[in-house]
């Protein structure tokens, strides 16, 4: 197989791929992705061992063993033009021989957790829980640039949320994808779970107004009140479709658990919420290390 181009496939002057700074040898099986750079700091206190440590930009990667088990968390920073850049390459250092820039003759598959803070839009989610997303809805757009089977998406979920909404047409065309079974029955089986919506911003994307109008005033409420079987949209975020989506066609796991930590519906917010993140952190890894 002809190799891909280095203007294609990037690396570093090190050879690990050029913004995570991971290879296949320093990225372990299970991984925990988190948008600030600075919550990679906690697994230093979490992880019984460190491996490996690198850091470029907003891209903080820590590898180490927890219980014996073996983990890489990494942030992503925020957005799902960050989590493109990151799925793409934590697939590429499983996958890619990264000296030949071939793929390699056996797929790796990889187990992605995704721990991060949320808004919710209702009030029976309240601030300090932790919801775990069956589903993502992508008012992102992402995915459409990829090309990929429609079977590995839920396109009767989409379409029913493309009814619902009705949002204007100038919009990228939403897409819906389901997470990994697998880790939803081992992590998030006692956890809030319904539909999360990424957004690809946080003001107008999320229905707030701040100086300039957003051109769907009511996009909180029609959010509010869809409904997909026994499933709603509970949380607002940045990242899961785009993680969700990828993971699909790329042939990994992924699962997002988000901390609640605004309230749209009754206007709350927890500020200090450093103390929750870390038990939530602890909760994940244990139960993915049994």
């Amino acid at each position: 197989m002809e190799a891909i181009k280095a203007s294609e496939l990037v690396l570093a002057s090190d050879g690990s791929l050029y913004h995570i700074h991971l290879t296949g040898d320093t990225l372990a099986d299970d991984v925990i992705l988190v948008g600030d750079p600075n919550r990679v700091n906690m697994f230093k206190d979490i992880f019984d061992s460190i491996e490996h440590e690198s850091q470029s930009r907003e891209l903080h990667a820590l590898t180490g063993l927890y219980q014996g088990h073996r983990f890489t968390a990494l942030s992503t920073g925020m957005g799902t033009d960050n989590i493109d850049i990151v799925m793409t390459e934590l697939d590429a250092c499983a996958n890619m021989d990264l000296q030949q820039r071939t793929p390699r003759p056996q797929h790796r598959t990889l187990n992605l957790v995704r721990i991060g803070t949320s808004g919710s839009l209702h009030a029976d989610i309240p601030c300090g829980c932790l919801v775990a997303s069956q589903y993502a809805i992508g008012l992102d757009g992402l995915l459409n640039y990829y090309q990929h089977d429609d079977a590995l998406f839920e396109m009767d979920l989409q379409q029913r949320f493309v009814d619902h909404m009705q949002l204007p047409s100038t919009m990228a065309t939403p897409y819906a994808v389901a997470c990994s079974k697998m880790l939803m029955d081992k992590v998030g089986f006692d956890m809030h779970r319904g539909i999360t919506a990424t957004a690809p911003g946080f003001y107008a994307p999320q229905g707030r107004h701040v100086r300039i109008a957003p051109s769907v005033s009511d996009l909180n409420e029609r959010l509010q009140s869809f409904r997909y079987g026994e499933y709603k949209i509970t949380n607002f975020e940045m990242e899961c479709s785009a993680i969700f989506g990828l993971s699909k066609v790329m042939g990994h796991n992924a699962l997002t658990v988000c901390l609640i930590i605004a309230n749209r519906e009754d206007g709350t917010f927890i500020s200090d919420y450093h103390d929750a993140m870390r038990t939530a952190l602890g909760t994940v890894m244990e139960r993915l290390a049994q």
